[in-house]
């Protein structure tokens, strides 16, 4: 993945890094360390200028992450409802009640989540699918999507462009930040899971004393 990610990169320059990049936040397993980085350090012995891949990339970012809004607004939360309705929503133990408390969740934070989730591996791509589903108002996600993204890119090609040949090393050490990060989301959304359950336990022991 990696020899081909900079063979595309090195023949394609600005166009290759947007691409790339807008792959990656589609497909989250594409590792956008190696596109930066790489891009960076490009920037070392090639025409490429910093704030030119930092500027593609955030296009590529956008675009990417435009893409899963749009498929978040195609499964809209009316879907989700009549989904848990059924027997989706027995066998995950959902509610329409639940749909609509994390929507509204997400109408009071979801700026914030936006921004902060852009800094995530995995969730900073699937983070706008839930943005789209909760009908946020597209202008404060072009928003907080690019000024998240722009921080992101930027510190990664600043890096790589630093770095030189040893650019490398940039993506071993967010591999191993990526690798913590999965690890904390999974037992976070495991413990998640069980408070979930408990709660609806203990709220059906209430109700039948």
């Amino acid at each position: 993945m990696q020899e081909i990610i900079i063979s595309f990169m090195d023949q394609f320059g600005y166009l290759g890094v947007l691409l790339l990049v807008a792959l990656e936040n589609v497909f989250p397993p594409i590792p956008s360390e190696v596109i930066l980085a790489f891009g960076g350090f490009m920037t070392t012995h090639t025409s490429l200028l910093v704030v030119g891949v930092i500027i593609s990339a955030t296009i590529g970012s956008v675009l990417g992450a435009l893409i899963l809004y749009f498929v978040g607004k195609l499964m809209n939360k009316e879907r989700l409802i009549h989904l848990v309705s059924g027997k989706v929503g027995k066998v995950l133990r959902l509610k329409p009640k639940d749909i609509e408390k994390a929507d509204r969740w997400f109408d009071v934070h979801g700026n914030i989540a936006v921004f902060f989730c852009r800094f995530v591996p995995i969730v900073r791509s699937l983070i706008s699918i839930p943005a789209g589903m909760s009908d946020m108002p597209l202008r404060y996600f072009l928003l907080f999507t690019t000024l998240g993204t722009v921080i992101w890119n930027t510190v990664l090609v600043v890096l790589g462009s630093k770095m030189g040949e040893n650019w490398t090393k940039i993506v071993d050490f967010f591999e191993e930040y990526s690798a913590i990060t999965l690890i904390v989301l999974v037992i976070g959304f495991i413990v998640f899971v069980f408070s979930f359950y408990f709660q609806r336990l203990h709220q059906k022991k209430r109700r039948r004393s």
